[in-house]
């Protein structure tokens, strides 16, 4: 087989999309060492070497999320003979490829297209119904997107197939010393509230704020609430909720942390807290639960589904629940006990290579069938 993958979106953003590509990459080629993997990277990535022998870089010009990505990609890569080209990003071009695989990671645009810009809503609203019906086979990160797809876009069950994402094995329960000397660049000491994600509407950061300050004007703690993640869009927002709730000493935004920091930050946290109105898988909440750190997730989307019942719910909507939600953690050393025991043995059960096998399968399949 001869497979291509796009991977353009490397070049532009860090994210959910590209830490899908730059895992699966490494967990395919140890799976399948025989297969012809082309890569398709942007001219502006600066990635040095590929994740196997049998991954080969190919160098094209077409940006990502160009109003003429489609007929542009296609041409580009037509001479390749692709039996099957897969775009994580979920925009396939419309030829160059026997077959074409798509990956969708969320719905939210559809959900919520005012937490978009108008040019966001414009690119993702445009492409999504062409996509999906262009797609020789649709992989769905959880089975929520999964369902979001056959339910509003009409997708049929059987072109559908959930494949969960993996937990990398560098997030771990690490030694307190470890966990320290990291912190300790950051200016921080064990003990915070956790926030990781990209600032975006839909993440809910001016509902955890409010939550936050509820916290801070009852008693029910004094650790700062720290921040993990890059600015998106219509971000300005949150700033203001900071100013507003006199929180401008207490919160700590931190960007651009790399990827080697991030299990000390869940190690030193008291608990993580994701409130989003959506999400369509929700990693950050599993990377936490396998460094044994208590998580608070809303009630929404796929996070009660990725991370189960080692978690704590709440209601995004009302500021109250998050706070109740975390105060019932911070104040109860039992539930924190049975989370931190819960959470590891929970995320285990998601991998990088078990991603990989679910993926390799789809591919195969997809290629077998005859050609109409």
């Amino acid at each position: 087989m001869r497979i291509g993958i796009d991977a353009r979106i490397i070049a532009y953003r860090r994210g959910g999309i590209t830490n899908y590509i730059r895992h699966l990459l490494p967990a395919l080629a140890a799976l399948d060492p025989d297969t012809d993997y082309r890569v398709l990277r942007h001219r502006k990535d600066r990635t040095q070497r590929e994740a196997g022998p049998n991954i080969r870089r190919v160098t094209v010009w077409t940006p990502c999320h160009h109003h003429l990505e489609r007929w542009a990609l296609g041409v580009e890569i037509a001479p390749w003979r692709l039996d099957l080209l897969h775009s994580p990003d979920f925009i396939p071009p419309a030829f160059g490829a026997r077959r074409f695989v798509i990956t969708v990671h969320d719905l939210n645009f559809l959900y919520y297209p005012q937490f978009l810009t108008a040019d966001s809503r414009r690119y993702y609203n445009d492409q999504i119904a062409w996509a999906v019906a262009h797609a020789d086979h649709i992989l769905a990160v959880s089975e929520a997107t999964r369902a979001d797809l056959i339910r509003l876009l009409g997708v049929p069950p059987e072109k559908v197939t959930t494949v969960y994402e993996g937990v990398s094995p560098v997030f771990r329960p690490l030694p307190p010393d470890e966990t320290q000397k990291v912190l300790s660049r950051y200016g921080l000491t064990p003990g915070y509230l956790l926030f990781v994600g990209t600032l975006e509407p839909r993440k809910n950061l001016p509902g955890l704020l409010t939550a936050y300050r509820i916290l801070l004007d009852r008693g029910e703690t004094r650790a700062p609430l720290v921040v993990v993640g890059g600015k998106g869009w219509l971000y300005e927002e949150i700033y203001r909720r900071v100013a507003a709730l006199r929180l401008e000493n207490t919160v700590r935004f931190i960007h651009d942390v790399p990827d080697e920091d991030l299990p000390a930050f869940y190690n030193g946290a008291a608990l993580l807290v994701m409130p989003s109105f959506y999400e369509g898988f929700g990693l950050p909440a599993l990377e936490a639960q396998a460094c044994g750190t208590p998580v608070v997730i809303s009630d929404r989307g796929s996070l009660p589904e990725v991370a189960g019942a080692a978690a704590v719910t709440v209601n995004p909507d009302d500021p109250e629940d998050v706070a109740a939600g975390m105060a019932r953690v911070l104040r109860d050393p039992s539930l924190q006990a049975t989370l931190r025991a819960a959470g590891p043995a929970h995320a285990a059960r998601f991998t990088w290579e078990q991603t990989a096998r679910g993926v390799l399968a789809v591919y195969r399949n997809v290629i077998a069938r005859p050609v109409v």
